[in-house]
């Protein structure tokens, strides 16, 4: 049983730490933060073990009554490995503790691929990933890129792709201090950075993204436009999304017609949070017009990651060398069918 610590309890940390609870191979050793408030409450509620990432974050746990089992190294000594969940550039700064320590560490998209060497994504590269010291998962939007064009390259479809995102202007707990109204921000750069971002997982990629920030905070959309090797029915098109567990495909005739109707169906599904693991497409949209494909789908930028992170993982520890046995086990235990 593999003891996994994660380090910043905040949207995608909590979230980890759930997801490893659930799991019968690996063990969750602790969460280390420097918060002291409602969020690192909950994880008492869960009866986590809590550590402390500063000493001034200790004493104000204390003060707050919250039993604190140590600091940051303590944690990491009593650790397999660490999964860094902290704010962006935060967890590059991380790194030096963590190969000091000797331990293994999974970091998460907002840093760069050359922070770890190595990027993952479940469904393409694990067998990459095993017994690596260091992997970094890449962001919500570049896993589902990935996860759809594998799928269409998988079945000999994928000659190029050219992809717009809708990206949410800002997490949707943290609305309230900022982000964007009553305009669109546009990234400067064409691509934009999660076409390249993409290449890191699979350099064979020919995928040249662009990306707008709008107003709303609950996920993201993207449209793509793919040409296609050969020209292929729909069917042909739907059968290879169908070989990826993680991606679901949706109906808009069935009222799922916004990200909002979408978000609501997985909350009657009793996922936590709403949670939507996979990348969920329109099958009633999508469009091949010769070799030439449409389609579009929204990503939960809060969820999308996580059993991502659990295979990750399980390759870096090699408690499973075979990935297609360890996305099954991720997907069992989140309830994705």
């Amino acid at each position: 049983m593999k003891k996994i610590a994660v380090i910043g309890y905040g949207v995608i940390g909590k979230r980890v730490a759930d997801a490893i609870n659930l799991q019968d191979d690996m063990e969750l050793s602790g969460v280390c933060d420097i918060i002291s408030d409602w969020r690192i409450q909950n994880a008492v509620r869960k009866e986590y073990n809590i550590y402390a990432a500063t000493e001034e974050a200790e004493n104000k746990m204390k003060s707050e009554g919250i039993s604190v089992k140590g600091n940051m190294q303590g944690l990491l000594e009593k650790s397999d490995l660490v999964v860094d969940c902290t704010p962006k550039k935060i967890a590059a700064q991380n790194v030096a503790i963590y190969k000091k320590q000797n331990i293994k560490f999974i970091l998460h998209g907002g840093e760069k691929h050359e922070t770890t060497g190595h990027s993952f994504s479940a469904e393409n590269n694990y067998k990459s990933a095993l017994n690596l010291d260091a992997t970094r998962v890449v962001s919500c939007n570049t896993t589902s890129i990935l996860r759809t064009l594998t799928a269409l390259k998988r079945a000999d479809l994928l000659d190029y792709a050219r992809g717009t995102l809708l990206r949410r202007a800002t997490d949707p707990w943290e609305s309230h201090l900022g982000g964007i109204m009553n305009t669109m921000v546009p990234e400067k750069n064409i691509p934009s950075h999660q076409g390249p971002d993409a290449k890191s997982v699979d350099p064979d990629l020919d995928v040249i993204t662009a990306a707008v920030k709008v107003p709303q905070t609950l996920s993201h959309m993207h449209y793509w436009n793919v040409k296609l090797k050969k020209q292929a029915s729909k069917k042909e098109v739907l059968n290879a999304f169908k070989t990826s567990s993680r991606i679901k495909l949706i109906r808009y005739d069935q009222g799922l017609v916004s990200n909002n109707t979408i978000k609501e169906m997985f909350l009657d599904m009793g996922r936590p949070w709403g949670d939507m693991y996979e990348v969920a497409l329109w099958k009633d949209m999508l469009k091949v017009v010769g070799d030439e494909l449409f389609y579009a789908y929204v990503v939960d930028n809060q969820a999308i990651v996580i059993p991502e992170t659990i295979d990750a993982i399980r390759a870096l520890t090699g408690i499973e060398t075979d990935g297609a046995k360890s996305i099954s086990k991720t997907n069992e235990s989140l309830g994705i069918k």
